[in-house]
């Protein structure tokens, strides 16, 4: 080890650890290991008082740390600035999490990259001299920067600022085709360790802990809601496989309990609640006297020649077998007042062990994990008739989303479809012939996957006939007619199949498929397509002399801007507020179009543009004109008589080439394109007067909400994007615009009498002065109100976001996230919607309790 790279002195890190408090936040006091031949990067993104980027090198035993507010760039143009912070410890390399409000830099933490940095000059001259040449290789950067000191330019209270500048290689790109930090948003965690590290052989699973919390947990409150992490479906066992522990891989339901106060609850991973379906499973855990906290693990009815039923568990709910379901609990996320999220899997394991352990229960187990090579575990599984194995790295933290530390590996091919429809039975059979399925594409368009004609019993096969024609439809609801059968009875695409498989075709049909259940706890709209991956191995340290590096991989939950599409004034500033420019509103929407298109697509919109940004003129548009963007569509004239033909949003491509012809806002009418005469929802606009405080607005959407129960009625919220919320109530499309509009004012109008101070049902400012008009006039005929995810023309670009009931409490404006801040929200994405379409309704029953007749 050279005298540079020795291991940091307690003065290196004296600053680090002087401004944090580790018993409140869950960063790393110190530790890591120095590595001079294969130093590591990290970039860390930080949602603190601002969204930045932190930028660390290792280098002479800590991470060297600068804060980059824009983030890197691979324009050599974009010098963008890195304000230099205090020395981190190596440690901090594997941090990601919360920093609790109230420390130092609260916020949310994701390592956005992560990698080896090759110097190409002597670094530690070059870090004195203010002059850092080298080399990336992450998943992300790629290629040769420089970090330069701009002497002479402290303010004298803080250091001077360095700039970060991509070097020319073969690696440039021009800022107006691309920008890192938006098209690729996420984390790395999930990936593997640096490249080049080599994992140090891994002990047994721990022993149960004595006591205490383990190492990486914080003091928490208990949340009220919990998102499971999710597991990435590989198509070989991870070569590392010391590191890593393999369980069963369940042939059942997903649940979630939340223990409080000796109440528990259960939780499916969408957040609906099945406490009431699993009062058997609610007793036996009640009984364990559970300390306050979130399990996570996989409820399964036993088969007579299998461990596991999935057909099974799916029929107990129709009878009195449900007290047969077992509860395997494998993950502890929250325990007795602290947050275990950021400690080691195994020692959450050994803590959840022994609460389990402690007061056991027959229909509550332990996860047991297998001790042998994880080849020989998958082969015995699957000679059990088990689903396949889940590989679950020792050391990994738990997120609230797919993750690559925890691995599907299946005996077959299996996964959830939609079902569009069946074919007619033959011979003695009874009920159905066959299912016909498909899966979403990357735009949300369902298509064809091919069709399942086993795997059915008799009572299952008149059970599907009934759902099934409950559901009749017209004609296919795939985006393609190419290659269907014949002779096929259409349904709407709302019932999930579980299938296993041999293979895909090169057609995208399956083959020898078998069918196991239906299941309820998933939205539809989710099913897309599952690609195995390969397990990223440890890549081998590079041959002394090469440097060369594969691309950057194309971003991993946006839509990547096309070719074709060319940006006229990119540069041209958008808001003065947030600094938007033209072509981050572009990028924005490429960011979030596969979101936003599950709100916009099928539906006549409107569209705010603002050719000067949104100082300028605003104009409002329902038609082309003269102007023409690709991917956005004219209708039928006959949707609007009297007026030109209304427009709707074909694909992600309309969303970006309107974004190119200066739009801003994108709003949707209350009705499909195809049902245009009636109308699949009711939107309350809650439009706060002069006066009118934030916990008022929030106490008003409560009522709101409260109402809408008491009716009957679901409803979904979400920010507005401006100063107010959205309650949605989505409906069957049974009636015209004109009952649905008068409905929605008799219920405005019920509001505004029972509470006339806080609600007003006649709009114009003089009437709502301290009071909040909820406009019904959104559920009037040609009428729109802004979308899911649309930004707003208004000094900030807020954006309108989807949200949970039980969010509200913890919002801070209808504004809450923006197009800037964005990148806090796309892991819950449309999540808190999850069963918005299932939930549609008649509104006749809840008509007919507030006196109104249509």
């Amino acid at each position: 080890m050279a005298d540079d790279d020795r291991p940091p002195t307690d003065d290196a890190l004296k600053t680090y650890r002087a401004k944090r408090k580790f018993n409140a936040t869950p960063e790393p006091a110190g530790g890591g290991v120095a590595n001079e031949d294969e130093r590591a990067f990290v970039i860390q993104k930080h949602w603190a008082t601002r969204l930045h980027y932190d930028f660390r090198l290792e280098l002479e035993g800590t991470m060297k740390s600068w804060a980059v507010p824009k983030g890197p760039s691979y324009d050599p143009a974009d010098k963008r600035m890195a304000m230099p912070t205090e020395d981190h410890p190596i440690a901090y390399n594997k941090f990601e999490g919360q920093i609790p409000a109230g420390n130092y830099g609260a916020g949310k933490v994701i390592i956005w990259d992560k990698g080896t940095w090759i110097p190409l000059e002597d670094p530690h001259k070059g870090f004195r001299d203010g002059k850092l040449k080298f080399e990336m290789r992450g998943h992300k950067m790629q290629g040769k920067w420089t970090l330069v000191r701009m002497k002479g330019r402290g303010d004298g209270k803080r250091e001077d600022p360095w700039l970060l500048i991509k070097e020319r290689d073969e690696f440039v790109r021009p800022a107006s085709d691309y920008s890192v930090v938006d098209e690729r948003p996420e984390s790395v965690q999930a990936l593997e360790d640096r490249p080049g590290a080599v994992a140090a052989p891994a002990a047994p699973e721990a022993a149960p802990a004595a006591s205490g919390p383990p190492d990486g947990s914080v003091k928490a409150a208990l949340p009220a809601a919990l998102q499971p992490q999710l597991a990435t479906l590989a198509s070989e066992p991870p070569r590392d496989t010391a590191g890593w522990l393999y369980e069963i891989k369940f042939d059942g339901y997903r649940m979630l309990a939340r223990a409080e106060g000796g109440r528990v609850r259960l939780v499916t991973r969408n957040g609906n609640d099945w406490t009431s379906k699993l009062s058997a499973l609610r007793e036996a855990l009640e009984a364990m006297n559970l300390p306050d906290g979130w399990y996570d693990g996989e409820i399964i009815l036993p088969g007579r020649e299998s461990p596991s039923d999935f057909q099974a568990l799916q029929g107990a709910f129709d009878t009195a077998r449900t007290k047969d379901i077992v509860y395997y609990l494998f993950d502890l996320p929250y325990c007795a007042g602290y947050d275990l999220r950021q400690a080691r899997l195994e020692e959450r394991r050994a803590v959840l062990q022994r609460i389990v352990a402690r007061n056991p229960q027959p229909n509550v187990r332990f996860s047991e994990v297998f001790d042998a090579p994880p080849d020989q575990v998958l082969d015995s599984a699957c000679k059990l008739g088990l689903e396949g194995v889940i590989a679950k790295r020792r050391d990994s933290a738990y997120v609230t989303r797919r993750s690559s530390d925890w691995l599907k590996l299946k005996c077959q091919q299996r996964q959830e479809f939609v079902i569009a429809g069946f074919t007619d039975p033959k011979g003695s059979r009874a009920g159905i012939g066959s299912l016909l399925l498909g899966v979403h594409d990357a735009d949300g368009n369902l298509q064809y996957a091919g069709n399942v004609g086993t795997g059915f019993d008799d009572r299952t096969l008149r059970e599907l006939r009934e759902k099934l024609d409950a559901l009749a439809a017209d004609k296919a609801p795939f985006a393609s007619t190419a290659g269907l059968p014949r002779g096929v009875h259409w349904v709407q695409p709302k019932l999930l199949a579980e299938v296993t498989f041999g293979e895909w075709t090169r057609e995208g049909r399956v083959r020898h498929s078998v069918f196991h259940g239906l299941r309820t706890d998933k939205p539809a709209k989710a099913i897309t397509r599952e690609e195995a991956q390969k397990p990223s191995p440890k890549a081998a340290a590079p041959a002394k002399g090469k440097r060369s590096a594969p691309k950057a991989a194309a971003p991993a939950a946006s839509v990547t801007l096309p070719a074709s599409l060319k940006i006229s004034n990119p540069d041209r500033l958008i808001d003065p507020d947030s600094g938007i420019t033209k072509i981050g509103l572009v990028r924005y929407y490429a960011l979030v179009a596969p979101l936003m298109m599950e709100h916009v697509g099928g539906r006549p919109i409107a569209m705010v543009r603002a050719p000067d940004g949104i100082t300028g003129q605003l104009f409002f548009q329902k038609h082309l004109d003269r102007y023409k963007m690709a991917g956005v569509v004219q209708l039928d004239p006959k949707i609007f008589p009297g007026h030109p033909a209304m427009l709707e949003i074909a694909g992600a491509e309309g969303l970006l080439s309107a974004a190119q012809m200066n739009v801003i806002e994108f709003h949707t009418w209350n009705s499909k394109s195809k049902t245009s005469d009636r109308p699949d929802r009711m939107t309350f606009d809650l439009d706060p007067g002069d006066g009118v405080t934030w916990a008022q607005m929030q106490e008003a959407a409560q009522l709101v909400h409260a109402f809408l129960d008491e009716l009957g009625l679901p409803n979904w919220l979400k920010t507005s994007g401006g100063k107010g919320l959205h309650v949605v109530v989505p409906l069957k499309p049974q009636f015209g615009w004109d009952p649905v509009k008068d409905f929605s004012q008799a219920i405005v109008n019920h509001l505004a009498r029972a509470i006339p101070q806080r609600f007003v049902a006649k709009s114009g400012p003089k009437n709502r002065v301290g009071r909040i008009f909820i406009d019904y006039l959104r559920n009037g005929f040609g009428a729109t109100t802004v979308s899911a995810w649309s930004a707003r023309a208004r000094p900030g670009l807020g954006i309108s976001v989807p949200v949970r009931w039980d969010e509200l409490p913890r919002l801070k404006s209808g504004a809450e996230w923006t197009v800037a801040t964005v990148h806090e929200r796309l892991d819950e994405g449309n999540e808190p919607w999850a069963g918005y379409a299932a939930s549609a309704i008649s509104p006749t029953a809840a008509m007919r309790k507030l006196g109104f007749e249509p």
